[in-house]
């Protein structure tokens, strides 16, 4: 919070090398170039535990300039003794995504990459009713074993853009008969609404074009990755976390497209 209140923090992060702004082609800009879009800080070390070994990850939190923007007008707000007015707006509006990456990511050759959306629901709680928490877990296991790769954690994908608590008012038209598009379009929202934009705009900083081997089982991820420029070298399936519970929710994204087994069973 204090870097967008006091400018020496700010000044202290560029200098460092440690706070930089895209435009769209991935390309470092001016913070008040009028290209600028994204804004990407790091890498902050992050050591964690992933198949037994302690890895220590590169972090790089980004968010739009636009969102960035309003939480600096609030910010001055702060200044002036207005401390409810950017507390409100950093905990409601402004969606930080992230990108885990090995060392030595910038200069890997045909990286792995998993862009992996936000899913409370799977990867915190541990719900069956979604294949999610274990691709998530599953793509820190590939990235290590293959030594080179990242993974992109969009987290304002909640419910394929529709926000958690739309998205548990869905599992209960799911659990009437509805399929998990189905129960979207029922509450008058998007089937899908998600946009992976930025994360081409972060791959591009990073890798400078160079290739990625995506890790999914989406070709949508795919399109958006190669409108936003980012080359994609191949698409890597990523199948796991079958069982009882998501039978229905994966028959269901198959018939949307996903690259999913015709024989899905539990």
């Amino acid at each position: 919070m204090f870097s967008y209140i006091d400018p020496n923090i700010k000044q202290w992060l560029v200098e460092q090398g440690l706070l930089i702004t895209a435009d769209s082609d991935g390309k470092s800009v001016d913070a008040e170039d009028k290209s600028a879009l994204v804004s990407i800080l790091g890498p902050v070390p992050l050591p964690r535990i992933i198949a037994g070994r302690e890895i220590t990850l590169e972090w790089y939190p980004f968010v739009r300039r636009s969102e960035l923007g309003d939480v600096l007008n609030a910010a001055a707000q702060f200044k002036a003794g207005q401390t409810q007015a950017l507390q409100e707006l950093l905990h409601s509006s402004m969606s930080v995504n992230s990108i885990f990456t090995l060392p030595g990511f910038r200069q890997a050759k045909s990286p792995l990459v998993r862009i992996h959306s936000c899913c409370l629901t799977g990867d915190i709680f541990g719900s069956r009713r979604c294949d999610c928490g274990p691709q998530l877990t599953g793509a820190f296991e590939q990235i290590v074993k293959e030594g080179a790769g990242a993974v992109i954690y969009m987290s304002g994908h909640e419910g394929r853009g529709i926000g958690l608590w739309a998205k548990a008012i869905t599992y209960l038209l799911q659990d009437e008969g509805r399929d998990t598009y189905q129960a979207n379009v029922e509450l008058n929202l998007p089937e899908d609404s998600r946009d992976f934009s930025d994360a081409a705009i972060v791959l591009r900083y990073l890798l400078d074009s160079e290739p990625v081997r995506l890790l999914s089982n989406n070709p949508e991820k795919r399109r958006h990755l190669e409108l936003g420029g980012q080359p994609v070298a191949e698409i890597v399936p990523l199948v796991t976390g079958i069982n009882e519970h998501n039978i229905r929710y994966l028959q269901a994204k198959r018939d949307k497209g996903h690259e999913l087994p015709k024989d899905l069973e539990s």
